[in-house]
């Protein structure tokens, strides 16, 4: 039988699914820039949009706080973490170095079931239209573009054995996120399509060295194009 404690916690509507749901849908709103940098975030205003207590909302806040989405500043709130070039170029050395020991491991690693999901993953987003720049880009489609995308990026390296370095990696694609948007404001002949291709490639063919190389190559060109966009945005 279960007990009082236990039937609360998992009603529809309770304290914990409330956070829950207030935790995804503000993470999911700042990941796609539609909270935007600096913003502050108020607890009432996000509890009547969502539906859900001012309890729920502080603390799914709370929990955004370490992910290095949100900034709680005492007496004053939260708001949404600032951007800026100098952290972006920090994130992606980071991330580029993550990225290797993740992949290396999981070339190392993989088997059939890897290579399954990889080319499931590269397949399902291949299937849809890359988002075209300063169109759309808070569109359902978009929106699901991105998913597929990190989809494909976490089944790379799914085969890394390591749940704290999977953790790692999802949190530093996930910062990287926020500075997507820029990028596509960005005019570019860049065939996305082409170099995700040739990561996938590369994987099945186990060739590490390549991969590697690949992966940061594609990862510091978004770089590029978000610093180039960046001279024309208040971005600094």
């Amino acid at each position: 039988m279960i007990g009082a404690e236990e039937n609360l916690a998992i009603m529809p509507g309770s304290p914990k699914s409330q956070t829950s749901m207030a935790y995804e849908s503000i993470r999911n709103d700042i990941i796609a820039g539609l909270h935007e940098p600096g913003k502050k975030l108020k607890i009432q205003d996000l509890a009547a949009e969502l539906g859900v207590a001012p309890g729920a909302v502080r603390e799914a806040l709370s929990r955004l706080v370490p992910e290095e989405l949100v900034i709680s500043r005492d007496q004053r709130g939260f708001v949404v973490a600032p951007l800026s070039i100098d952290d972006l170029v920090d994130l992606t050395d980071l991330r580029c170095e993550i990225e290797a020991i993740a992949l290396r491991r999981s070339v190392a690693n993989g088997d059939v079931d890897w290579e399954v999901r990889l080319i499931s993953a590269a397949h399902r987003l291949r299937a849809l239209p890359h988002p075209v720049p300063g169109k759309g880009m808070r569109s359902d489609a978009t929106t699901e573009w991105l998913q597929r995308h990190a989809e494909f990026h976490a089944a790379l390296v799914s085969a890394c054995g390591s749940r704290r370095l999977m953790a790692l990696h999802a949190q530093l694609y996930e910062q990287s996120e926020r500075y997507r948007v820029m990028s596509a404001l960005v005019e570019t002949h860049r065939n996305v399509g082409d170099e995700h291709q040739h990561l996938v490639d590369l994987a099945l063919a186990r060739d590490a060295d390549r991969l590697v190389e690949l992966m940061s190559n594609h990862i510091r060109l978004t770089t590029d194009l978000i610093v180039e966009a960046a001279k024309t945005t208040a971005v600094a």
